[in-house]
């Protein structure tokens, strides 16, 4: 383990906490501006224009985020594996990044490329974006992985929770950062964000590629030379002594939905925020920011909330901000009504990692907490398949019905995260146990 971190503000000045954050900070300048924003709103102008082609961009919107989960599914609980046994999470999170930065650049090429060929029904460039896009996010939710793990490296026990709360805080900040791309899009030509973004992202990952150490692993996981299908064997065998994990395996039940929730939210905010409310691009970047600072605002205090409660508490106290805000959003008819879900929004999404990464180092054996944090991965990927399959198959098939099938897409979330609420009261849980 990283040597460990100093007392009260000092905490988050050392060396590693610090480059960690800053990673968080890049990865949310693609997260914000790629997925949530230029992207979605880059299909509604090539795609869009109509309340029934509003419907049609959405569902690709949806579904190309869905296939790109589907190949992390197939990968995610292997990255836990290799990190148990190797002891390297650095060396696995550096390519990933990398990856997503380089095809992000790309989608930037391609989609300004002006050409006549055509693939499959679609403009070759826009079939070249959509394929760019998941893999950029296919990498994206890879480095998410290695770079989760980290946070067990990072300080005793008590600290994990501040530590947490202040990497979420630091990253969103980096949402404010990525919006400066903005003035280069306007109401338009939205694909000219994809290249700075990548920038940016490139930029403020530098630290933890050239600053952060991993631990040096332990002996046994030095010598270990396991094959690549080993890990699926690891899996299974894991799978099979969930009896002996039922609070972790629970959770992630339970997180399954609650990410269902959060994932299709962030992926379909902005074009439905666009066709339903009426917001302009501008009026969205400005709701978008202060769903940001909200989210900084949760994430910070949530890390406090969380040790002084509990993990599984603050869980249950962010499900019901969730519920309340999905509420709002599903049935808004002004303004104000959508800016209010924005806010609550926001303090949910930043407080529910928090407390949910917290939650799974408590409940996990440290020896296995790499392959938790896999499995981890792997509730919340499967989910962010289900989730936006779900809301694009439903603005598919009430397309006709124009806004409404918006709405009933959106309000469908709230049964997902009722559903994990359930789960997640029957977790056994006690506060600092392992």
């Amino acid at each position: 383990m990283v040597e460990s971190p100093r007392s009260g503000w000092r905490l988050y000045w050392s060396m590693p906490i610090l480059a960690w954050a800053l990673y968080d900070f890049a990865n949310t300048i693609f997260s914000s501006n790629i997925i949530t924003i230029f992207f979605p709103f880059y299909l509604q102008e090539t795609i869009g224009g109509s309340e029934t082609t509003n419907q049609i961009a959405g569902t690709f919107v949806t579904y190309t985020n869905a296939l790109s989960s589907f190949f992390l599914v197939l990968l995610s609980p292997l990255y836990g594996v290799w990190i148990d046994r190797t002891g390297r999470k650095k060396a696995y999170l550096v390519p990933f990044t990398l990856a997503c930065i380089v095809s992000t650049l790309l989608m930037g090429v391609f989609a300004g490329w002006q050409t006549d060929a055509g693939i499959a029904g679609l403009p070759l460039s826009l079939a070249a974006v959509l394929l760019l896009f998941m893999i950029a996010k296919f990498a994206y939710n890879s480095c998410l992985v290695f770079y989760d793990a980290m946070i067990s490296d990072l300080g005793s026990d008590k600290q994990l929770p501040l530590i947490s709360g202040f990497g979420v805080a630091v990253g969103y900040i980096g949402t404010l950062v990525g919006l400066t791309v903005y003035p280069l899009v306007g109401e338009g030509d939205f694909h000219r964000s994809f290249v700075p973004s990548a920038l940016l992202f490139l930029l403020f990952s530098l630290p933890i590629f050239f600053l952060y150490k991993d631990p040096k692993p332990a002996p046994s996981a030095a010598a270990a030379k396991p094959s690549f299908l080993s890990g699926y064997r690891d899996i299974v065998l894991t799978f099979r002594e969930a009896r002996l994990y039922r609070p972790v395996f629970l959770f992630m039940i339970a997180y399954f939905f609650f990410n269902d929730a959060v994932a299709t939210a962030i992926t379909v905010m902005g074009v439905y925020a666009k066709a339903v409310i009426g917001f302009s691009t501008k009026q969205f970047i400005l709701l978008y920011l202060v769903s940001t600072v909200s989210s900084i605002v949760g994430s910070f205090a949530f890390g406090y909330v969380t040790r002084s409660v509990g993990a599984k508490r603050s869980v249950a106290i962010v499900a019901c901000v969730m519920i309340a805000a999905i509420l709002l959003a599903s049935t808004a008819w002004n303004e104000p009504m959508f800016w209010t879900a924005g806010s609550l929004y926001g303090i949910a999404m930043g407080a529910m990692w928090v407390a949910s990464r917290t939650m799974i180092v408590e409940l996990t054996p440290e020896h296995k907490r790499g392959q938790f944090f896999g499995l981890f991965a792997f509730s919340g990927k499967v989910s962010s398949i289900v989730g936006p399959l779900l809301y694009g198959s439903i603005t598919w098939a009430l397309a006709e019905a124009g806004n409404l099938a918006s709405r009933i897409a959106l309000g469908s979330l709230l049964v997902l995260v009722l559903i994990g609420l359930i789960v997640h009261v029957r977790v056994p849980y006690r506060s600092g146990a392992k």
